[in-house]
């Protein structure tokens, strides 16, 4: 009995965090952080597009864009700036180091390795989720 405890409780250690990511906080923080660049709706027409050198990207198509399946980790680069994309004079993103802090929220690449990511990253990861278009 002990041991199926103690079992159960490092599971429930591990499994919270993957159930913790909020969608409608990652929304928030879009809304915050991408949307002027990015569009209200993630389409990539925000209102500041016309004056990056590179266009926004349509968001709720990066699935449909990588063959059906969901770039997580390039898409968890460019919110980093692991993988920086310069598109107005500065690396994007503008507000990276928000993004930035204690790797606590587990969440899985495509080809299952785990990777550990702040809590706001993995909100905004979700959010981006449930805007994808159909695939």
């Amino acid at each position: 009995m002990r041991r199926s405890t103690a079992c159960l409780a490092v599971f429930c250690m591990f499994a919270a965090p993957l159930f913790a990511q909020d969608v409608d906080m990652g929304r928030a923080l879009y809304q915050t952080h991408c949307a002027s660049c990015h569009g209200a709706d993630a389409d990539g027409q925000g209102p500041l597009a016309p004056a990056l050198s590179l266009q926004p990207i349509d968001l709720t198509q990066l699935s449909s864009n990588a063959g059906g399946s969901f770039p997580l980790e390039r898409v968890l680069k460019r919110i980093d700036g692991t993988d920086p994309l310069v598109s107005h004079g500065s690396p994007m993103p503008v507000y990276g180091p928000y993004f930035e802090g204690v790797a606590n929220t587990p969440m899985k690449l495509p080809n299952g390795q785990p990777v550990l990511v702040p809590e706001p990253m993995a909100d905004l990861v979700a959010y981006l989720l449930s805007v994808q278009g159909d695939q």
